[in-house]
């Protein structure tokens, strides 16, 4: 971003932009702990995980009072105003996806009270969420280095995700199918396979915003191909 005449400016835009940067690495921490709650049942975690959500959502907070300071203040322009809203608008992002990770442990809690020794079709969960963690790990550095090409590379991911989702709810839904015994706890996995989804989801928005702070353009709602014909200049040929 570029340098104001008022360093005091610059320092304020700063600290938003490293406070978005800590709440980020927190949420990331979240989904992973949150998925190893899952694997393993350890109330440790889970309780971990629910304790970072109490931070994440403090953090959240600070942030949106230090924005509407800012605009109260300094009223940006320009440049600077995108940075503010997009700043607004991820950190509403990153604060439902730690919500997302707080709700996973507490049905992994769920999972393992019951008795439960192991939680059918992880493997092909966890890969899902690995898949998510990796798009919300490249939306927070698009973020951090101004990176349209990285953030147009989350929204193409993003099908992908969407495809192995699909594919994880069908073979749910047949193993309800063939035996009604696990319908309690396929429902419970199927809504945290839903859940990781949404977090990809999350990451795209993420992603969005990065594209209208560095371009000014606001791709919400365009296909893939429209995005990286307007992001990256590409033709319809290539």
């Amino acid at each position: 971003m570029a340098e104001h005449i008022s360093k005091q400016f610059d320092t304020e835009l700063e600290a938003i932009r490293s406070n978005v940067l800590g709440m980020a690495g927190l949420v990331e921490e979240q989904v992973r702990l949150a998925m190893e709650a899952l694997a393993s049942g350890d109330l440790t975690i889970v309780n971990k995980v629910l304790e970072q959500e109490e931070r994440v959502n403090q953090m959240h907070v600070q942030l949106d009072d230090m924005c509407i300071h800012m605009i109260a203040r300094r009223q940006p322009a320009a440049g600077d105003l995108r940075m503010v809203m997009t700043v607004i608008k991820s950190v509403e992002d990153l604060e439902r996806i730690g919500d997302k990770a707080s709700r996973i442990c507490q049905r992994a809690k769920n999972i393992y009270d019951s008795g439960r020794l192991q939680v059918p079709r992880f493997n092909e969960l966890n890969h899902i969420a690995e898949d998510a963690l990796d798009m919300l790990s490249k939306a927070l550095d698009a973020f951090a280095r101004l990176d349209v090409v990285q953030a147009t590379q989350v929204i193409r991911d993003d099908s992908r995700l969407d495809d192995e989702y699909r594919g994880l709810q069908r073979q749910l839904i047949t193993l309800m199918m063939e035996d009604p015994r696990t319908i309690s706890l396929t429902l419970d996995i199927l809504w945290i396979a839903k859940a990781i989804e949404r977090i990809g989801d999350l990451a795209v928005n993420v992603a969005e915003q990065v594209v209208f702070l560095v371009k000014g353009l606001d791709i919400r709602h365009k296909t893939q191909e429209e995005v990286e014909r307007l992001v990256l200049n590409k033709t319809d040929g290539e």
